[in-house]
C-alpha cells in the first residue's frame, strides 16, 4: 500500500491492525460499549474487536446515540485506535470530541478519499499520524498537514457564551458548539428555537457524567426541550425488575436534564407531541428517526446530530449553519423507482420495509423516491418508514415524489446527471429476509412501539384485539409515551388492550430494554418495527421475525408465527 494522505478530523497519532468494510456502522446496536466487539448481526464485521485496531468505514450510520456508545469505549479503554473516513460523519467524531474536551481521551478521526479508501486491506499495519496513513514508520519523511483555517464567524453573543460570560456550562457547551461547526465547515451559528435531547440514553457512567457536569456547573437550557426515551421506564423500572445498578444510574441521568430545564415527555417520536415543530422552523433535534420524520414529512429543519452535540446546541440555542439546516443541504443526490408494487395489495409492513430497503441503497445520499405517487401513506406509515430509513442510512432526510413537502422543489433542482436506482419486489423480499431472522416458528413475546405508539396505532391495535384471546404463553408489550397514553386511555383504546393482555411500558423504547422487561423464557420476539427487526438481534441475542401489525397480532393469539411473505411480494 502506498502512503496515504488524510484530512485530519480530530488530530492525533495512532498505530494498529488495520480493520476495514466499505459498510457503514451504527456504533449504538452495532458495539458492545464494554468490550468493543460488533454486535450488529446484520455487519459484515460481526463478532470482529473494534478495539485497539484502525477502524475504516466509507461512514457511520443509524443511530444518533452512536457518540454515547463512542465516549463509553474511549473511557473503558477499548475504543479503536484511531477512526478512517471517507465522507463527513458527525456522530461518531462527537464522541471522540467530547472525550477530548471534557474527558482529556482521544483518537485520530481521519478523512481520506474513496480512491484511497480501495487500499487499504483488514490485517495490514498501520501507523497513522500527521495527515499520513503508512504500512511501516516513516515518520521522518512526513510532512505536517495544516487543517484548513475556519472560515466560522461568531457573532458578539457567540463570543459571550464561548468566554464565558453565561456562565461555565454554557462555555464548555459553547466550546464543543464551535469545534464541531468548524470541523462540519460552517461559515457561522444560526438561531435554532427547540431541541430534543438523546443524550439521556444511559449507555454507562460517561454518559451520567457528561449530564452531571453540564448540571453541576448551573448548565440551563436556553430554548423549549424535551427528551428521548430514556432506558428504563422511570416510574416502573423496580417493579418492572430491573437491578439497581443500571435503574438507578439510568434514572438518575433523567433527573439531570430535567434539572437542567428539560420537559419529562421521555419520547422517542416528539413529533407526536402538541411542541412538534413547523414547516420551515431552524430546530435541533438527535434521536435518528425523529430527525429524519422532521425534515422528511414535517419540513423542519435539523441536522442528524449527535448526543451529547444535542445538550450543547440546547444550552446555547446556537447551531452550524450547515447539513440541512441549508436549502443546498437538503437537495437530492440519488433517484430511486419503486416498481411492481400494487397499492391495492400492501399492508403497513411495507412501508418500515421499503424504509429499511432505501436506507441500505442510499447510505449517504439524499434520495428521491418515485413510484409511490399515488399510494397516500399515513402519518404512521411515514413513522415507520422514517425510522427504518434512519437504520440503514446515515443522511438526515429523503423526498417521496407528489408526498414529501420538499419533493416538487428537489424535483425542480436536482441534477440532470442524478443517479438512478430501481428498486423491484425481489430486491424488498431480500431485505424482508434480513429481518426475519427467526426461523421456529413458535413466538414467545409480541414487541411494539419502536418508535413509540401513536394514538392511531393504538386504537388499530385495540381494533384488531377487540373480541380475540392472546395465547397465554405470549407477552404482548407496547412502548409508548407518557402523554400518548393518556390520550389513549381518554380514547378508551387502553382498556380493550389491557382486557386483551396488552402491557405499557412508558418513558423508554426497545432499542434499551433487556431482560428482565423481556423475559428470560423469551426466546423467539416478533415486531412490525423494521428498526427494531434491525438492531433487536445483537442487542437482546433473541431472533426477530417481522411482519405487519395484524401479523403480530395473529402471532399473539396462535403463539405461532406462520412463516410466509405477504401477498404483495407473491
Amino acid at each position: 500500500m502506498q502512503n496515504i494522505s488524510y484530512q485530519p478530523v480530530i488530530d492525533g497519532e495512532a498505530s494498529g491492525e488495520l480493520l476495514c468494510s466499505d459498510t457503514g456502522l451504527s456504533f449504538w446496536g452495532g458495539v458492545d460499549p464494554v468490550t468493543g466487539r460488533v454486535i450488529d448481526q446484520h455487519h459484515p464485521l460481526h463478532n470482529e474487536n473494534i478495539c485497539g485496531k484502525i477502524l475504516a468505514l466509507p461512514s457511520g450510520r443509524g443511530s444518533s446515540t452512536g457518540s454515547g456508545v463512542m465516549l463509553e469505549l474511549l473511557l473503558n479503554s477499548v475504543a479503536p485506535a484511531a477512526v478512517i473516513f471517507t465522507e463527513s460523519e458527525d456522530i461518531i467524531t462527537l464522541g471522540v470530541l467530547v472525550a477530548e474536551v471534557m474527558f482529556e481521551r482521544s483518537i485520530p478521526v481521519c478523512q481520506i478519499t474513496a480512491q484511497d479508501f480501495k487500499q487499504l486491506q483488514t490485517g495490514a499495519v498501520l501507523n497513522v499520524g500527521n495527515g499520513v496513513i503508512s504500512t511501516s514508520d516513516t515518520t521522518s519523511q512526513r510532512e505536517s498537514v495544516n487543517t484548513p483555517a475556519t472560515t466560522l464567524t461568531l457573532s458578539k453573543s457567540d463570543q459571550q457564551l464561548l468566554n464565558g460570560d453565561n456562565g461555565k456550562a454554557a462555555q464548555l457547551a459553547m466550546k464543543i458548539v464551535v469545534r464541531m461547526a468548524e470541523i462540519q465547515g460552517a461559515s457561522e451559528l444560526i438561531d435554532v428555537e427547540q431541541a430534543h435531547i438523546d443524550a439521556c440514553v444511559y449507555n454507562g457512567p460517561s454518559s451520567l457524567l457528561f449530564a452531571q457536569q453540564l448540571q453541576s456547573l448551573g448548565g440551563q437550557v436556553r430554548i423549549p426541550t424535551t427528551l428521548n426515551s430514556l432506558s428504563v421506564d422511570k416510574r416502573c423500572w423496580k417493579q418492572q425488575g430491573v437491578r439497581d445498578d443500571f435503574g438507578t444510574p439510568a434514572s438518575l441521568l433523567g433527573d439531570a436534564y430535567l434539572a437542567i430545564g428539560a420537559k419529562p415527555n421521555y419520547t422517542c417520536a416528539p413529533y407526536l407531541l402538541d411542541s412538534a415543530p413547523e414547516f420551515g422552523q431552524q430546530i435541533v433535534w438527535a434521536e435518528s428517526n425523529a430527525v429524519t420524520y422532521a425534515n422528511s414529512i414535517l419540513g423542519a429543519r435539523t441536522q442528524k446530530y449527535p448526543d451529547f452535540l444535542d445538550a450543547c446546541i440546547a444550552l446555547t440555542a446556537r447551531a452550524p449553519a450547515s447539513g440541512a439546516h441549508l436549502d443546498d443541504g437538503r437537495l437530492p443526490t440519488l433517484k430511486i423507482r419503486v416498481i411492481n408494487v400494487n397499492k391495492n395489495r400492501i399492508d403497513d409492513a411495507f412501508w418500515p420495509l421499503l424504509g429499511y430497503h432505501t436506507g441500505s441503497i442510499s447510505q449517504n445520499s439524499i434520495p428521491i423516491i418515485f413510484g409511490l405517487e399515488d399510494f397516500a401513506p399515513t402519518s404512521d406509515n411515514h413513522k415507520a418508514f422514517s425510522a427504518a430509513f434512519a437504520t440503514t442510512s446515515s443522511v438526515a432526510m429523503y423526498h417521496i415524489a407528489s408526498i414529501t413537502p420538499e419533493a416538487d422543489t428537489a424535483i425542480t433542482s436536482m441534477s440532470a446527471t442524478i443517479k438512478t436506482v430501481t428498486v423491484d419486489i425481489p430486491d424488498l423480499i431480500s431485505s424482508w429476509n434480513e429481518l426475519n431472522t427467526a426461523s421456529d416458528e413458535s413466538i414467545d413475546a409480541v414487541c411494539l412501539g419502536n418508535p413509540h405508539f401513536s394514538v392511531s396505532e393504538c386504537a388499530a391495535l385495540a381494533e384488531l384485539c377487540a373480541g380475540r384471546e392472546k395465547h397465554p404463553s405470549v407477552a404482548v408489550m407496547v412502548t409508548l409515551g407518557r402523554e400518548v397514553y393518556k390520550t389513549a386511555t381518554a380514547e378508551g383504546s387502553v382498556a380493550t388492550l389491557k382486557a386483551f393482555g396488552v402491557q405499557f411500558i412508558n418513558d423508554t423504547c426497545w432499542c434499551m430494554i433487556e431482560e428482565p422487561v423481556i423475559s428470560a423464557d423469551a426466546r423467539v420476539l416478533m415486531t412490525n418495527s423494521g428498526k427494531y427487526a434491525h438492531y433487536g438481534p445483537g442487542l437482546v441475542d433473541r431472533p426477530i421475525h417481522f411482519g405487519s401489525l395484524a401479523q403480530c397480532v395473529d402471532a399473539a393469539c396462535s403463539g405461532k408465527r406462520i412463516l410466509s411473505q405477504p401477498e404483495w411480494q407473491i
